[in-house]
């Protein structure tokens, strides 16, 4: 089996957040996937708080021993328009980046992990993991 991981629980992984307990049970013994567009918020990330190279490398190696990168191609990207445009539609506009990372969820036909469940309601068939307390 296989996830989706969202930026935000990566970071409570990362960051040993008390938060990031909550998914160990759902992260055990899957393949972890992230999209291209988690791996440059991350990036951003450590630009945006000044991080050292030390720091910023730790990071890299965490997340390529951890999770496999997803790149994108013309499937994704149709994915990306349809929920993009549903979203519209629906006077629900979905962030850029959360179409992003809920399109390669719905590509491979694989729960979303993420702690910002609301973020991602309106996303027609996709399967969502969350422990966020409303």
């Amino acid at each position: 089996m296989a996830v989706v991981v969202d930026t935000n629980v990566i970071s409570f992984l990362f960051k040993r957040d008390s938060r990031a307990k909550l998914y160990d049970s759902h992260l055990r013994s899957v393949t972890k996937l992230i999209l291209f567009m988690t791996l440059a918020e991350l990036h951003k990330w450590t630009l945006q708080n000044n991080w050292g190279n030390r720091r910023k490398n730790d990071l890299e190696k965490y997340v390529s021993n951890k999770y496999g990168v997803i790149y994108s191609d013309e499937k994704l990207c149709k994915i990306w328009a349809k929920i993009r445009s549903e979203a519209h539609k629906k006077g629900r506009p979905l962030d850029v980046a959360d179409a992003w990372i809920a399109s390669t969820a719905l590509l491979f036909d694989i729960p979303l992990v993420t702690h910002n469940s609301r973020d991602f309601i309106n996303v027609t068939d996709l399967k969502i993991i969350s422990e966020e307390q409303n």
